[in-house]
């Protein structure tokens, strides 16, 4: 399509847009066409994105946004018996939560057909921490997806070219123009993509905090509503879960350690923080899709395929559908002695010492992210090659009382030694204090529904 065949012009659009009027059904349909064939130049797409961030869209915009994306290119069909679900989260620092929730609402009779991102910045990427596992193929086609749920229950894969081309246009642009944290084009970003996958109940674990996209509740609250909405309008039962992002998710943070600490979970074992978002995330899932009468029987279903090792054996099937060979699969999750046998282990290790005693109040997720990403294990642009072994290992939990010099985090690392500065960031990341000073709280603070949400 092309700007002489419409009534009305690309930077006509651009300029509605940005002088705060509406756009139609058909203005839309013909920008998102634009972006799919390329014939909207990329300084009017950053212009139309820029209008979109400054001005906003209202709900029937973002709506029409995210219905024109998701058919700009291939969509999955199931068969009608299936259950297809799928959770998305908007990144976090020690986010493993993927590797064992697929699994275990495999092992509970659903089929799970997670399409999964790379880390970007601060944040860890599921398809990076996969490919920690040699042999583990996140490039699945069409055909082999539908055949691996059939077989195994579920997959993680990386977006297929043909699966939403115009948000990898967007999502490209919208980098480079400062615009990603736009609700709208966030919300249809995100629900274009799992409405592509025909799912028939989806949750989002929208975080806040420190080291999240959105640092206050209230935005997070806004961003939860705004992709709930839009889930539910695509005819996907959608709901969404509020919850910290301060501290990291468990006790590691990196691709081959956090592979580790997934299978430890796996295994009915690892942090306990960990586990509750896992099963919360699963149980809301089975609730919401009619597979379980109540969120409890939900939560208590996915907990005890953890416990029993039912996940456990799905994840291992998973792995060896995905190129792991028979003996690399087995051995991961059969013995814990054997992870690095397989798995790339970093040259060196530092450990960092406990400065004074007391109880661990935090430990800044961020900081430690930033680190950590400077010493390889995330990439600043799309492409770049990443470290898989550079990880961390918190040695203490929150709220837990040490005594000075005690080891208190372990950091795997290529380069020789740690810089200075390193040092000291990390160390800055560890706030100790009284014991009365810390208060234990749950990750997750709040679920939202359509129309309402609950504490």
């Amino acid at each position: 399509m092309s700007s002489e065949d419409d009534t009305i012009s690309f930077p006509e659009l651009i300029k509605l847009k940005r002088n705060g009027g509406q756009l139609s059904l058909a203005e839309i349909h013909t920008f998102v066409q634009g972006v799919t064939t390329g014939a909207i130049q990329k300084s009017q797409i950053g212009a139309m994105l820029m209008a979109i961030w400054q001005k906003g869209m209202t709900d029937e915009e973002t709506l029409a946004l995210t219905r024109e994306m998701m058919n700009s290119g291939d969509t999955f069909k199931w068969p009608n018996e299936w259950l297809v679900l799928d959770k998305h989260s908007t990144g976090g620092v020690g986010d493993k939560v993927s590797l064992p929730l697929a699994p275990a609402l495999a092992a509970c009779g659903c089929k799970v057909p997670m399409i999964s991102g790379r880390g970007l910045a601060h944040t860890g990427g599921t398809l990076d921490k996969l490919e920690s596992i040699p042999g583990f193929n996140v490039n699945q086609s069409v055909q082999q997806v539908k055949q691996i749920l059939e077989d195994v229950g579920c997959c993680i894969v990386g977006q297929t070219e043909s699966l939403v081309p115009a948000d990898r246009v967007l999502y490209a642009i919208r980098d480079a123009t400062s615009t990603v944290d736009s609700l709208p084009l966030i919300t249809s970003s995100i629900i274009s993509k799992k409405g592509a996958e025909g799912l028939s109940a989806l949750v989002l674990d929208v975080k806040f905090g420190r080291a999240a996209l959105y640092k206050d509740l209230d935005r997070a609250r806004s961003l939860a509503q705004c992709l709930v909405t839009a889930g539910n309008e695509l005819g996907i039962k959608t709901g969404a879960v509020l919850s910290r992002m301060d501290a990291p998710i468990g006790q590691t943070v990196g691709n081959a350690v956090e592979v580790c600490e997934a299978l430890e979970c796996l295994k009915g074992r690892g942090p306990d923080d960990l586990r509750e978002l896992v099963t919360n995330l699963g149980g809301h899932l089975l609730w919401m899709c009619g597979h379980s009468s109540t969120l409890e029987n939900g939560k208590h279903e996915i907990a005890v395929k953890l416990k029993n090792g039912e996940a456990l054996n799905k994840f291992q099937a998973m792995l060896e559908a995905q190129g792991v060979t028979a003996d690399v699969a087995r051995s991961l999750c059969s013995d814990e002695s054997r992870y690095f046998e397989y798995m790339k282990r970093a040259a060196n290790q530092t450990e960092l010492k406990v400065p004074k005693d007391g109880a661990v109040l935090d430990i800044d997720g961020l900081a430690l992210a930033e680190v950590l990403h400077k010493l390889g294990a995330g990439r600043t642009k799309s492409g770049e090659k990443i470290d898989h072994s550079v990880g961390a290992e918190m040695l203490v939990e929150m709220g837990q009382l040490v005594q000075k010099g005690q080891t208190w985090i372990r950091i795997h690392h290529s380069s020789v030694d740690l810089s200075a500065q390193q040092r000291s960031d990390l160390q800055k990341a560890l706030v100790i204090g009284r014991q009365d000073q810390y208060k234990a709280a749950s990750r997750i603070v709040e679920f939202i529904y359509p129309n309402h949400h609950m504490s």
